[in-house]
């Protein structure tokens, strides 16, 4: 599972990276977000509505895009609503943050697409959604720990060292999980590098010793033309047309993902699971 610091941090790219990786090396892969919130939607084959990325992470892992890959689709409606999609229909609702009921209701509804994925892949690279220690929401979560927990998924933790802070959200994020959640993070990324990353080695020893965990890879900052789903990111990756050869955009950030991990301690952390 990608896990981020916060929103917009890269877990979107990552996870589509790591699903055509994990495909290249030969592994049957699927993409996996428990709920997505997000007008940024596309119709797919079984005329189900599926968040954009979800669906992109499903063509980088070789398949074709299925709803169980986005169970929960809450799309923006006029008077600030939103509808849930998919999997399970509620209807309309204001904020599903407010609602533990119907979050109760949905975790089986999640997991049950998840098992049928896991069914007929090797492998899920399950994304989490924005930050994993909203305090004041976790109570009932299912999307970040609430399913790492579900899925008995380890979780690599990405931050984003282009806006900065990159120790402090490491640091602050990993102290802020609770004796229950901290024993799922195996490994940090530290997502966007600009500049001549030899020069971040002391960096990297740092946040190894602060945070007690290995850094499993920098990953650079190079452009790309497949859209993110964070509208926060004002980069050309933005920019998408039908025509463009997505397969040529998907290997690009794989193999700048893939020459920046330590893919080794990648697939030993998929192997040893929790």
């Amino acid at each position: 599972m990608i896990q981020g610091t916060a929103s917009g941090v890269g877990k979107t790219v990552l996870t589509m990276a790591l699903c055509r990786i994990l495909k290249q090396d030969g592994h049957r892969v699927a993409p996996f977000k428990s709920l997505n919130i997000t007008a940024n939607t596309t119709l797919i084959k079984d005329k189900s509505e599926i968040a954009v990325s979800q669906a992109l992470q499903a063509y980088a892992a070789g398949i074709v895009p299925e709803a169980a890959m986005n169970p929960v689709l809450l799309k923006p409606v006029s008077g600030g609503k939103q509808i849930i999609l998919n999997w399970y229909s509620l209807g309309y609702i204001n904020n599903l943050d407010n609602n533990p009921a119907i979050k109760k209701e949905l975790l089986p509804v999640i997991m049950n697409a998840y098992e049928s994925l896991s069914q007929k892949y090797d492998i899920i690279v399950i994304e989490g959604a924005g930050s994993p220690v909203e305090l004041n929401l976790n109570k009932d979560d299912i999307v970040n720990m609430g399913i790492a927990k579900q899925a008995k998924s380890p979780v690599l933790l990405v931050s984003d060292i282009d806006r900065g802070g990159v120790f402090a959200s490491l640091y602050g994020t990993l102290n802020l999980f609770d004796a229950s959640e901290i024993k799922y993070v195996k490994a940090v990324i530290v997502n966007r590098f600009k500049g001549d990353i030899s020069f971040f080695k002391e960096g990297v020893d740092i946040i190894e010793k602060i945070t007690g965990l290995p850094v499993a890879g920098v990953v650079p900052h190079i452009p790309f033309y497949v859209p993110e789903e964070d509208s926060l990111r004002n980069t050309a990756s933005l920019s998408f047309s039908s025509n463009m050869d997505l397969d040529v955009e998907f290997d690009v950030v794989a193999d700048n993902v893939r020459k920046s991990l330590n893919m080794e301690l990648i697939y030993k952390i998929i192997d040893e699971g929790i």
